[in-house]
């Protein structure tokens, strides 16, 4: 929204023309003498803020990494006295090289902290009321405990978060595995699960497979569903490095024309909601000009001809009419990625948060098999994850379907996890409520424990569904909200209704969050102040795959506490935590996060978080300076030849010294050198075709075609056996490279040149998923009727992820006439996440005051809306709300635009009076997501945010 400088004495009005800095800090409760001149009237980033009496105490400089996006910044605390007193950017930092976005630059403030939680508090007759830690724990698990008994451990659930660190992520996961339930998750259910998803089900592993960095190398860089001009500025610079002195092409594809399109060399609008479309467009014409790499498909890659087939259909004129792009610029796109290449391909919540979200992801791999541009330095696709470690969160599986390492739920997962736990597997089984099978078959029946918890997409349906429908004991009773935003999904109105249900609701957040507010309730809320990830310390993975060490800047501020020191006292009130801290060591209350670290390098086999302990992760943190700003890898110091923070897959032990990998699938490098094949994921053939590589491995393998993964037997087939220790025999008989805990199968593969996980062939056919290969539905709420018969979505599902869940039932009712503009969201360059932090934060707060929508001047002039007026967004499911209007071309007609960082504001209604007295934002604003309508993916249950219906009407 833009901004209006005005006088204070002009008279104008304020609603019409924005508001006066002065004005704004007046009306947010900031007092001009208070914290005005003590925190937004301070010195700027790049000087030291002055005490008010000088100090003679050193200076102490700590090292951490910036708290918001996955980038992984690098930056400089100054602390005296044990106040942080100062910051800079790291100017040697391998990712940063002294940048910083605007919420990086302000990271400081969170060290401060005046809105923040300070200390416990309960909800009394609809008042905050300050309670001790003690009588909180009491009260809260006292409660819990009841409904355990009366529903079983399964009506509770904990939602997790992408702001723990390594060690908190993997303890999270582990804490709710002891409690005896899978309704587990966090926000990477809502933000990149598709991706996830449909990568790991293409080529072995579901992330990121190049850096910010390696795109200097790329000579074409096609954007879709991302905006890092404003939600990653420092990879923004990246990209800006590859354009300016590598000449490369800059294709941005978006139903808005955005900061990062305004740099493209190629801008191109499609509708919301088409990018499987877009994409088969561009395969059309790769494949009719022969421009895709025939020797790469040949080599490594399964099922290409099915998409062929698929592609057929989506002709030039078909395309137009579908997405609204033309003939013309296809082509000119298509040819560009072909001609100017290795090309990569990034993508971020635009193409993952749709009911065919794994259909879009999948579509956008395939796009780069067929040019051949995977496992090449400059190409791959570069997924751009969100919160600082909700790529660390992801692969600990925070996660309703999975144990940490993605090992999934089986009975060999649990079996494996409680080998590492050191506890016996019964005891861990005897803590899930087994005695029904709610899922599978007479004869394979899937109990509690081997089935997919309730994701947090859906824990609103948990509650709210009737219990017959729920494919387990009883309905969710208590929602534990940990460093989770709610105003980040959507169905506002129904997540309101569901919190007022509850029986008890404990938020535990630096922040109170819109939580706090939102429900009507008089009581049964419980508000936890946990500390920042400034107050304690441990790893954090950024979205490349590589883990930096944080140190712990400050002490605890107020009364909060360390998220891992919550979990232990928690568990230390329902009697596990010896079993939870059974070979960690915890010093009072707060477990040693190093010993967590040790801990799950013992059991990460699979994607190799076994290689990177806590002494290399801080030889690597003092001494950013000696790794290379593009390749990563480091030139002499202690680190040498490693890549920095070592990306996984680290393989083997910390002893073997892997140095990491820094691009996936790139067998032109040994693998003990960084080197990697495709997984063997999937089997070794299917309807009698081979599945494996043909004719292709890794630089230095003595195997020279494709082969399975390694497991004791293949060692002993290759006469491999005898190059295992007595020790490493003894672990590894019977065992796989995934659950060797020895370390010795992967070892001796490594030794020979091979890849653990075999070498195998990308598919571009998934026949476990929905649609085997990525097809074109319409959304759930579309303007394009007449494509629906042709585009149908799914039949509606009785049962998934324990709910049914409605798709055709929903798609066969016509609400475009009523609502005829279609609605889509995305990010704010000064705000993140659900925005409770950031709105927080008066340097931030001032920069952007208004929720607003952006809309077409002539969607604006038939509803009879000006510019900067208050208007009405309304939405088929009955939510409403009242937003600023921007009138601008950024979008198309037809068009309108929310950002989605607002909360504290209920269909008109202003909340602010709920928060705790001194912990309401400065900023509040209508949530997007209270708009927002229902929609969830076939297979990872993603929400719907980025095309729904709405009709917009003056306020």
């Amino acid at each position: 929204m833009k901004l209006t400088k005005v006088s204070p004495e002009s008279g104008q009005d304020q609603a019409k023309s924005g508001i006066s800095r002065r004005s704004f800090l007046s009306a947010s409760g900031v007092a001009a003498g208070g914290l005005a001149a003590s925190q937004l009237l301070a010195p700027g980033m790049m000087q030291k803020a002055h005490a008010a009496s000088k100090s003679n105490m050193p200076v102490e400089t700590k090292r951490t990494i910036c708290t918001h996006c996955s980038v992984g910044c690098g930056i400089y605390a100054e602390v005296q006295e044990g106040v942080w007193t100062g910051q800079e950017p790291a100017f040697d930092h391998p990712f940063n090289r002294g940048a910083h976005c605007a919420k990086g630059a302000s990271v400081r403030e969170h060290g401060h902290g005046e809105r923040r939680l300070k200390y416990p508090m309960k909800l009394v007759g609809g008042k905050w009321q300050k309670v001790s830690w003690d009588e909180a724990m009491d009260e809260i698990t006292s409660k819990m405990m009841k409904i355990r008994e009366e529903s079983g451990p399964d009506s509770v659930y904990w939602l997790g978060s992408a702001k723990y660190n390594n060690e908190q992520a993997y303890l999270f996961r582990k804490f709710a595995a002891l409690w005896g339930t899978n309704n587990v998750d966090h926000q990477a259910r809502i933000c990149h699960s598709t991706t996830v998803a449909g990568v790991a089900n293409t080529w072995g592993y579901g992330a990121m497979t190049n850096s910010f960095n390696d795109m200097h190398n790329s000579k074409a860089m096609i954007l879709i569903g991302s905006n890092p001009a404003e939600a990653h500025p420092v990879a923004m610079q990246h990209i800006l490095h590859a354009k300016e002195r590598n000449k490369a092409k800059v294709i941005v594809v978006d139903p808005r024309f955005t900061r990062t399109a305004a740099k493209s060399t190629e801008y191109v609008r499609i509708r919301p909601g088409t990018d499987v479309p877009f994409i088969h467009g561009l395969l059309w014409h790769i494949f009719e000009n022969k421009w895709e790499d025939a020797s790469f498909i040949e080599q490594r890659v399964y099922g290409m001809d099915e998409v062929r087939e698929e592609v057929k259909k989506f002709t030039p004129a078909e395309v137009e009419n579908i997405t609204g792009v033309s003939e013309e610029q296809m082509r000119r796109v298509a040819q560009t990625l072909a001609e100017h290449k290795p090309g990569t391909i990034v993508w971020c919540m635009g193409g993952t948060q749709h009911t065919i979200g794994n259909n879009n992801t999948r579509a956008y791999c395939i796009l780069q098999l067929a040019l051949g541009n995977m496992g090449v330095a400059g190409g791959g696709a570069n997924i751009f994850r969100g919160h600082d470690n909700v790529q660390g969160a992801t692969d600990f599986c925070v996660l309703s379907h999975s144990l940490p390492g993605y090992y999934g739920l089986s009975a060999g997962a649990w079996k494996h996890w409680s080998r590492v736990w050191d506890l016996d597997y019964e005891w861990v089984k005897g803590r899930f409520d087994n005695r029904k099978a709610f899922e599978g078959t007479a004869e394979k029946p899937k109990f509690p424990m081997n089935s997919a918890g309730i994701p947090v997409s859906r824990w609103i349906d948990g509650v709210l569904e009737d219990k017959g429908n729920i494919a387990q004991e009883d309905n969710l009773r208590a929602m534990v909200f940990w460093g989770h935003a709610p105003n980040s999904q959507t169905r506002g109105l129904e997540q309101k209704k569901a919190m007022d249900k509850l029986d008890m609701m404990v938020i535990i957040d630096p922040y109170p969050t819109v939580s706090a507010v939102l429900p009507d309730r008089k009581d049964g809320v419980y508000l936890l102040p946990a500390t920042t990830q400034f107050e304690t310390y441990g790893s954090v993975t950024a979205s490349n795959r590589s883990l930096q060490w944080r140190d712990k800047v400050i002490e605890p501020l107020f009364e909060s506490l360390p998220d891992h020191t919550i979990m232990y006292k928690l568990a230390k009130k329902f009697g596990f935590e010896n079993e939870l801290c059974k070979n960690i060591k915890v010093n009072g209350e707060e477990p040693l996060i190093e010993d967590i670290t040790r801990e799950f390098n013992k059991g990460m086999w699979t994607i190799g978080y076994t290689g990177q302990s806590p002494e290399r992760m801080k030889a690597h943190q003092q001494n950013w300076h000696t790794f290379d700003f593009t390749s990563l890898k480091a030139e002499g110091g202690p680190a040498d030849g490693d890549f920095y923070g070592m990306p996984w897959p680290c393989w083997g032990t910390a002893e073997q010294k892997h140095p990491g990998t820094p691009l996936l699938y790139d067998n032109s490098k040994p693998v003990a050198e960084g080197g990697l094949t495709f997984r063997a994921r999937f089997g070794v053939e299917r309807d009698g075709v081979s599945l494996l590589a043909k004719g292709s491995h890794n630089a230095g393998s003595e195997i020279k075609d494709g082969h399975p993964e390694f497991s004791a037997k293949l060692l002993q087939q290759l006469g491999w056996w005898d190059d295992l220790t007595a020790a490493e025999k003894s672990a590894a008989e019977g065992k796989n490279w995934k659950t060797d805990l020895s370390g010795g199968i992967q070892r001796v593969a490594i030794k020979h040149g091979c890849a653990p996980f075999g070498n195998a062939k990308a598919r571009a056919v998934v026949w476990t998923f929905p649609d085997k290969v990525p097809v074109h539905r319409e959304p759930l709420y579309t303007t394009r009727r007449d494509l629906v018969e042709k585009y149908p979505t799914y039949e509606d599902r009785k049962s998934h992820y324990r709910l049914p869940t409605l798709y055709k039932s929903i798609q066969s009712k016509d609400f475009s006439q009523q609502f005829p503009v279609i609605l889509t969201s995305g990010r704010l360059v000064e705000y993140e996440g659900g925005g409770d932090e950031t709105r927080s934060n008066p340097w931030l707060a001032e920069l952007q005051q208004e929720m607003f929508a952006e809309i077409h001047p002539g969607d604006a002039n038939d509803a009879g809306i000006r510019d900067g007026q208050d208007m009405w967004v309304e939405t088929p499911e009955g939510a409403k709300i009242k937003v600023k209007a921007l009138i601008t071309r950024r979008v198309d007609r037809g068009v309108a635009f929310l950002p989605f960082h607002f909360g504290g504001v209920l269909e008109g209604k202003d909340l602010r009076s709920k928060y705790p007295e001194g912990a309401d934002p400065y900023v509040l604003g209508e949530s997007a997501n209270t708009a927002m309508t229902y929609g969830y993916d076939s297979v990872t249950q993603m929400q719907e945010s980025k095309v729904s219906l709405c009709r917009i009407l003056p306020a």
